[in-house]
């Protein structure tokens, strides 16, 4: 998480630059207790005056990475929201597909584990990642693959996704497209 380790880095900043400022009044008070030149602590006031400025930066810096990390929050409650929002309005359809996919699936003939590849193809994970999950080789994932493709008649994985998704998707008609960037 960049943020917390960003306000974890401020904080400390803050830390130290407070203790440096504390040690700062504490040496002029001294030095002026003592009797020391007025050059000597004018020195040490400019020095006070940066760390004071630093101080000031890292807490501005600190106060906007804050704002950020709760913006992400509320964008991420949002997403998430709306993710369960489409979930539950399209179960009904989802399961539709879902039966439909296996439907397909059995007039391919594809064996168990050919339909597990496929679908988790269709999900858009890579043949290493299909290989972790069903522990098993990437080389057997791979030829499940190309059985799956060679039953089905598709030439790979786009073509696939394509043969489940390209009816679900109605066409475009350029004059009432609103997603089009105006």
């Amino acid at each position: 998480m960049a943020l917390d380790t960003s306000r974890k880095i401020d904080l400390t900043l803050v830390a130290i630059i407070s203790t440096v400022l504390l040690l700062i009044i504490g040496d002029i008070a001294t030095d002026l207790s003592d009797g020391a030149s007025m050059g000597h602590v004018l020195g040490e006031g400019i020095v006070l005056a940066l760390c004071a400025a630093g101080m000031g930066l890292v807490l501005s810096r600190f106060a906007r990475v804050t704002r950020q990390a709760a913006q992400l929050k509320v964008d991420l409650e949002q997403a998430r929201q709306e993710s369960a929002r489409w979930r539950s309005e399209s179960h009904e359809l989802i399961a539709g597909l879902g039966a439909a996919i296996e439907t397909q699936f059995r007039r391919w003939s594809l064996s168990p584990a050919e339909r597990d590849v496929a679908l988790f193809l269709l999900k858009g994970l890579s043949h290493k990642e299909v290989a972790e999950l069903r522990n098993t080789s990437e080389r057997t994932v791979r030829q499940q693959s190309r059985e799956v493709y060679r039953k089905s008649g598709l030439s790979g994985r786009a073509a696939l996704s394509a043969f489940f998704l390209e009816d679900l998707l109605l066409p475009v008609d350029p004059e009432t497209d609103d997603s089009r960037p105006g």
